[in-house]
Order: C-alpha cells, then sequence, then structure tokens
C-alpha cells in the first residue's frame, strides 16, 4: 500500500502542471457557408501569397483556394498535383490497426494539413504519416524524411485515422500535430532530425470528456497557434516553450442554432489559418447536415477576431 500511494504521489509530481492562460470567448467577424463544399471534409487552411488555401480529407488530387464576395465564400480548384504517387505504408502500430488498413485505399492519402512557404505547397498525409511537397506548377513529390516510426516508438501515431492532423512550416521547421491518444507534436528539421513534443495543458479548457486532440496547425507572429478541437479552442503557444499565452473560444459559436450540425459528438473544427485578417476555422462536417436545413452538408468556416489585450496584430 505504502508503495502504491509513493508511485501515485510520484506520477502526479511527473505529471505536466496545467498552465494558467487567458481563455475568452471569441469575436465573431463572419462565418459562411461554403459553396461548392459538399462531400468533400475540408481537412486543412493555409494562407499563401494573399489566398486562403484549403485541402480535403476526399480527394487527394487536388488544392482547393476560397474565394469571398459579395459576404459569399467559394471554394474552388487551386492547383492539380502531378507525379505524387503513393508512397510505402506505414508498418501498423498493432495487429487491429493492421487489419483496417487492409479496408482503405492506397490511393486514397487523406490530407489533413496544409503550409505554404518558400513558394511552395506542403501537405500532410494521415493515411502515410507523411509530407508532400508541390512546386508551383503542381509537380509533387514525397519528402524524404520518414519520421513515423520515431513517433510510434514514442506512444504516438497509434490509431488509423487519428495521427498526422495538421501542419505549418516555420522557417527551417515542420512542425506536424499527431491528433490524440495521446495528441503531441512532431518538429522536423530541414536536415530530418525529429522529435517528438506534449502540449502543456491549459488551465480551464474544457474538452468536455472527450478525448483531448490536436487538429490544425499554424504560425504567426512568432508563435504556434493550436487548434484545439474537441475544447472548441484556438490557443497561441509560445516557442520554444508551447506554453499557451492566450486561447479563444468558439464552442458557443459552432454550437448555436443556425449552425450546428445534425451530429454534435464531437467538435469538428480541422483546418486553421492565422494571419493579419485575424483566426480562420473550418469545420469538417463529415458530409453532415446542419440541423436547421438537413439537406446543406456544406462546411462552415469562422473568421475569429484576435483577442484585442493579445498584443498581436488584428
Amino acid at each position: 500500500m505504502i508503495k502504491r500511494t509513493l508511485f501515485s504521489v510520484l506520477a502526479v509530481l511527473a505529471a505536466p502542471l496545467a498552465v494558467a492562460a487567458e481563455i475568452t470567448p471569441a469575436k465573431l467577424l463572419a462565418s459562411y457557408w461554403v459553396d461548392s463544399s459538399a462531400g468533400l471534409d475540408i481537412s486543412g487552411l493555409s494562407f499563401c501569397s494573399g489566398e486562403l488555401l484549403a485541402v480535403s480529407d476526399k480527394n487527394s488530387e487536388e488544392i482547393y483556394t476560397l474565394e469571398f464576395r459579395d459576404g459569399h465564400a467559394d471554394l474552388a480548384p487551386y492547383l492539380r498535383l502531378n507525379g505524387l504517387g503513393v508512397p510505402q505504408r506505414d508498418k501498423p502500430a498493432s495487429a487491429w490497426e493492421g487489419i483496417k488498413a487492409l479496408f482503405r485505399s492506397a490511393a486514397d492519402l487523406d490530407f489533413e494539413g496544409v503550409s505554404c512557404a518558400d513558394g511552395r505547397v506542403y501537405l500532410v498525409s494521415e493515411h502515410y504519416n507523411r509530407i508532400a511537397i508541390v512546386d508551383s506548377g503542381g509537380s509533387a513529390r514525397w519528402q524524404e524524411h520518414n519520421w513515423s516510426a520515431l513517433a510510434k516508438s514514442q506512444g504516438f501515431l497509434q490509431k488509423t485515422n487519428a495521427s498526422s492532423e495538421g501542419l505549418v512550416k516555420a522557417g527551417d521547421t515542420f512542425w506536424v500535430a499527431m491528433e490524440r491518444e495521446p495528441r503531441g507534436l512532431l518538429r522536423l528539421s530541414a536536415g530530418g532530425a525529429a522529435d517528438t513534443l506534449t502540449l502543456p495543458p491549459v488551465a480551464g479548457l474544457d474538452f468536455a470528456g472527450r478525448s483531448e486532440d490536436l487538429a490544425g496547425l499554424d504560425y504567426y507572429d512568432g508563435a504556434l497557434f493550436t487548434l484545439e478541437r474537441n475544447a472548441h479552442a484556438v490557443c497561441r503557444r509560445a516557442l520554444p516553450s508551447l506554453q499557451a499565452e492566450w486561447c479563444v473560444d468558439y464552442r458557443f459559436l459552432e454550437e448555436s442554432p443556425e449552425r450546428v450540425y445534425e451530429e454534435t459528438r464531437y467538435g469538428k473544427g480541422e483546418g486553421l489559418a492565422v494571419g493579419e485578417q485575424g483566426i480562420f476555422v473550418v469545420l469538417d462536417n463529415n458530409n453532415v447536415g446542419r440541423a436547421q436545413a438537413p439537406d446543406d452538408k456544406r462546411a462552415l468556416l469562422l473568421h475569429l477576431a484576435m483577442p484585442e489585450k493579445s498584443g498581436s496584430e488584428h
């Protein structure tokens, strides 16, 4: 009994302490039902030379752009991928995960994150836990670095469809969001050196009894921004500590009667883009209709303001 009690105390002391960061209700600047998005399940966002790019986890052949006019947003083709092919599959984390992988099409790349830097677009495939490099003309190839084995050896990427979920290139460093059970970050240098990190928890961030997850990333104004989907929040995190400086909570917007989807078991935020205009969050509705109009299966895009006292541009 004494040994068990001592072990429990040591486990508590070793656990990361929750950070006290200001959590404020999100201020909505605009919301859009994205035309031409039904059935595509938008899964990632990124600013690129003044345009807002998007990827779909249902279409592995195209990158999209969001066009805004007259108070509407439309999903339009931006760049078609050429020559990417299919990489070698990861070794399954377990026999059960291996069985499930047999039922997935090899050509289903399942892009879950997009980032734009240095005149190129970068995509992360959840199916293969690999980064694709796309040149301006659409010519695409897989990045040579394979970091998934390291992440799996450290307990991440253990579940099918719950692994690489977001991507951003900041300077010479790639950051990959590893979704859940457990969630974490992978940091990859230009030379291929990789390490995994655990996000410091945030006191007051409410995941409502659901898995603590990480669905999107962006880099702006010297900080890393994280989309904490099941908490319906976006947090600004300092580098290199990853401590949250502040978070905005958009739950009341996602769950408002005029915006809520018919199925609400989990949060639906999937893509995150942050810039001078503010914070953009796109919801992947998994082809579910909204409660007030079940036949309307378009994605929802939220445009949020930066917190007034954050010190960031807004």
